[in-house]
C-alpha cells in the first residue's frame, strides 16, 4: 500500500546549496574579463534623456528601503491608487476625430460596439478637425451612447468653458443627475497657451475659468473639471522628467487657481485629471506613471491633501511623436508597447492612436486595431489583473526613485521662476525641452537611437497603406490673441527621414526611377553581407535603393554588372581583408567604366588616402549624420543622371 505524503510533509529543495554566495564585485570582475580591455561603462551602462544612469545589473541594494513596505492604494501612492483590481484594469478609450457629428455617431458606436468603453471627442470651433463647439453636435454625436456608463473625454483646446457647456447640457437633456454623470472636460489653458502660443483671453481670467469648472463640477463625483496635461511638452520631445515637471507645476497653477475661487485642494484635486504619454520606451513609461503618483502625493501632501490623491484620475495616451508615416504598420509595435507600458504603470484610462495617424483620419481597420490592441492586453494578457506587477523591481524602483528626484528638481526650478506661466512666458520651459529634443534628433540620425521601419530596416516601395488627410488647420481671424508666448515647437521623430523619402519620391516622380546606387559586394556572401545588409538599410532610410547581389567573385565580374545596371553610383562593401586586397582596383575600374560616384562601405582606416586616390568619393559607416549625409547623397545622385 502506498503512503501518501501531504505537500507540508515534502521536503524542502535546497536550490542554492552548493553554490557559493556571489556578490557585485564578482559579478563585474567576470563581466571585465568577457569584455577583453572593453570599457564597461561605455559598453554596458547607458543614459535616458534625463542623464538617469541605466546599469546593466539592479540589486537589492539599488532601491529605497520604504519600497519595499508600500503598499498599493497607501501613501505615497507610487504602487497604485486603489489596493486591489475589481474590474480588468483600466478604460479603452477611443479618440474620435471627425467633423460631421451625424458620421462621429456612426464611427462612436462602431467603437463602443467593438469594446471601447470610453470616448475622447476632438472639437473644433471652426468645425475642421473635429466636431463644432454646441450642444446639438455633441447630442447627434453621442445619439444612443449610455453616457451613465461612458465617460466622455473632452478634447477642446481654447474651448474647454463652450465644450463643458455643451456636455452639461447634453447630460441634462438625458436627465441624469449628477451622481451618474462620467466625464473629463479638460480645461488646461497654460497646455493650450503652450502647445499654440497665444490665448484669446488672459491667462489669469483663463485660469479663472478652469477653476469655476471645478467649483461647478463639486456635485458630479465622477466628472474632473481641469487636466495637467503632459501630451503637449511630450509631443515637443520632453524628457521624461520635464514633462513630469511641467505636469506638476501645471498642477500647482490649477490648485491655486481653484482655492482663488473658494475651493481647497483636498476638494480641488479630484476634479483635476494628470494626462501623461506613454511610449515604446515600456521601462521609463512605467516609471513615469510611479513616479507621477508620488509627486503629485508629494504636491498634496504639502497642501495638507495628501489623501485626496486616491480620488485623483490618471490617463495616458500613446505618444504621438513616435508616430511615422512610412511603413504605419509599425506604429501597431510602438502603441502596442506603449499601450502596455501605461496598463503596468497604473493608468486608468487609456487611448492608443490607431497605426495611421500620422498620415490622416483612421479608417475603418486602423480604429478597430487601436482598440483591439487593448483587448488583446487586458482580456487575453491579463495586464491589467495585478496592481503594480513592475513594483519591487530593482530597476524599475531605482528608475521610478532617480527619474521622480529629476522631475521634482526641474518643479522646482520651474516655480522658482514663478511657476508654470512665467516659464512659459520667458521660454524657459521651451528652450529646456528643445535641447532636449535637439540631442534625440541627433541621436537618431547618427544611429545611435534607431527607429524601426524609419532609420532602421526601412520599407522601400508602396506600403499599402492610405488615409484621408487631415484638414489644413485654420484659426479664426476674428479672435484676436491677448496673451501670447512662444509655442512649443512639434515635431515627430521620423520626419528629417520622411523629409528625405519624400525628396526621393520627388525624385522617382521626375526621372521615372527611383536614386538607385549598385552594390560592388566582393567574394562570397559571408564575406560581405555584414557590410552589404547595413548599407543598403542605410540607404534605404533616405529612399534610395540598392542593387543587391549574392557577391563577385572578381573586380571585373563586378565592374561588368554594374555597367550592366545602368546605374551611375556604386558602393563598395565587403570586408577588411578583401578591401586590402581589391577596393583600390575596382575603385579604379569603377571610374573608368563611368562611375560618377564611387562610395565604400566601412571606415577606411589607414588606407583612406589611397582609397581616395583610387577614386572613392565617399566612405559610409555608422556615426555619421544620416540625415544629412543622405540628403547630400541623394543630390550626387541627381547630379549624376544623365540629362
Amino acid at each position: 500500500m502506498t503512503q501518501t505524503v501531504l505537500p507540508d510533509q515534502m521536503p524542502v529543495a535546497a536550490l542554492a546549496e552548493g553554490f557559493s554566495l556571489a556578490d557585485h564585485a564578482q559579478w563585474v570582475a567576470l563581466v571585465e574579463k568577457s569584455l577583453k580591455g572593453g570599457d564597461f561603462e561605455k559598453r554596458l551602462v547607458s543614459r535616458t534623456a534625463d542623464g538617469i544612469r541605466i546599469d546593466p545589473l539592479y540589486t537589492r541594494a539599488s532601491g529605497r528601503l520604504q519600497a519595499a513596505t508600500e503598499l498599493p492604494g497607501n501613501a505615497p501612492f507610487t504602487r497604485g491608487t486603489t489596493p486591489g483590481r475589481t474590474d480588468l484594469g483600466w478604460a479603452i478609450c477611443q479618440f474620435v476625430v471627425e467633423a460631421d457629428p451625424k458620421t462621429a455617431n456612426a464611427v462612436i458606436l462602431e467603437d463602443l460596439e467593438g469594446g471601447a468603453t470610453a470616448l475622447a471627442l476632438k472639437l473644433d470651433a471652426v468645425g475642421r478637425e473635429g466636431l463644432p463647439v454646441a450642444k446639438s453636435a455633441l447630442a447627434t454625436a453621442l445619439d444612443r451612447v449610455l453616457l451613465e456608463i461612458c465617460p466622455v473625454t473632452l478634447v477642446a483646446g481654447g474651448y474647454y468653458v463652450e465644450a463643458a457647456s455643451a456636455m452639461n447640457a447634453v447630460w441634462d437633456d438625458r436627465g441624469l443627475t449628477p451622481g451618474q454623470r462620467l466625464g473629463h472636460l479638460s480645461a488646461d489653458p497654460l497646455g493650450w497657451l503652450a502647445t499654440t502660443g497665444d490665448l484669446a483671453k488672459p491667462l489669469d481670467r483663463a485660469m479663472a475659468d478652469a477653476a469655476q469648472l471645478a467649483v461647478a463640477a463639486q456635485s458630479c463625483p465622477h466628472v474632473t473639471a481641469l487636466v495637467a496635461d503632459g501630451h503637449p511638452y511630450h509631443a515637443a520631445g520632453a524628457s521624461e522628467a520635464q514633462e513630469l515637471a511641467a505636469v506638476l507645476s501645471t498642477l500647482v497653477a490649477e490648485l491655486k487657481a481653484c482655492e482663488t475661487h473658494g475651493l481647497p485642494p483636498s476638494q480641488a484635486l479630484p476634479k483635476i485629471a494628470i494626462a501623461l504619454a506613454s511610449d515604446a520606451d515600456q521601462f521609463s513609461t512605467i516609471a513615469k506613471f510611479r513616479a507621477a503618483r508620488r509627486l503629485v502625493w508629494k504636491v498634496a501632501d504639502a497642501c495638507g491633501a495628501g489623501e485626496a490623491v486616491a480620488r485623483m484620475h490618471f490617463a495616458s495616451a500613446t505618444a504621438w511623436r513616435m508616430m511615422a508615416k512610412r511603413d504605419p504598420w509599425t506604429n501597431m509595435l510602438r502603441t502596442t508597447m506603449a499601450c502596455a507600458a501605461a496598463a503596468l504603470g497604473g493608468a486608468h484610462q487609456i487611448t492608443v492612436l490607431p497605426f495611421s495617424f500620422a498620415l490622416g483620419k483612421p479608417d475603418r481597420m486602423a480604429r478597430r486595431m487601436a482598440r483591439n490592441t487593448q483587448l488583446v492586453l487586458m482580456e487575453e494578457s491579463n495586464l491589467g489583473r495585478v496592481v503594480d506587477p513592475a513594483g519591487g523591481s530593482w530597476y524599475v524602483e531605482k528608475l521610478t526613485d532617480d527619474m521622480a528626484a529629476n522631475a521634482w528638481a526641474l518643479f522646482q526650478e520651474i516655480e522658482a521662476q514663478g511657476g508654470m506661466a512665467a516659464a512659459l512666458a520667458s521660454g524657459h520651459v521651451q528652450g529646456r525641452i528643445a535641447a532636449v529634443a535637439d540631442a534625440r534628433t541627433t541621436a537618431i540620425a547618427t544611429g545611435r537611437v534607431e527607429l524601426t521601419g524609419v532609420s532602421a530596416f526601412p520599407k522601400l516601395g508602396d506600403d499599402g497603406i492610405t488615409a484621408e488627410p487631415w484638414p489644413a488647420p485654420a484659426r479664426t481671424a476674428a479672435v484676436k490673441p491677448v496673451s501670447t508666448v512662444k509655442p512649443l515647437r512639434m515635431v515627430r521623430l521620423a520626419e528629417p527621414f520622411e523629409a528625405l523619402r519624400a525628396s526621393a519620391d520627388a525624385h522617382a516622380a521626375r526621372t521615372g526611377a527611383a536614386p538607385t546606387v549598385f552594390l560592388a559586394s566582393l567574394g562570397e556572401i559571408a564575406d560581405h553581407t555584414l557590410r552589404s545588409t547595413w548599407i543598403k538599410n542605410y540607404l534605404a532610410a533616405g529612399g534610395i535603393a540598392a542593387l543587391a547581389s549574392d557577391g563577385y567573385a572578381t573586380p571585373e565580374a563586378a565592374v561588368a554588372a554594374f555597367k550592366a545596371s545602368g546605374s551611375r553610383a556604386a558602393c563598395i562593401c565587403s570586408s577588411d581583408t578583401l578591401y586590402a586586397a581589391h577596393a583600390e582596383a575596382v575603385a579604379m575600374a569603377l571610374k573608368a567604366a563611368g562611375c560618377a560616384l564611387v562610395l565604400m562601405a566601412g571606415r577606411p582606416g589607414e588606407r583612406e588616402r589611397a582609397f581616395k586616390s583610387a577614386g572613392v568619393d565617399q566612405f559610409l559607416f555608422a556615426g555619421l549624420d544620416a540625415v544629412e549625409t543622405l540628403g547630400k547623397l541623394q543630390t550626387k545622385i541627381a547630379e549624376a543622371a544623365p540629362r
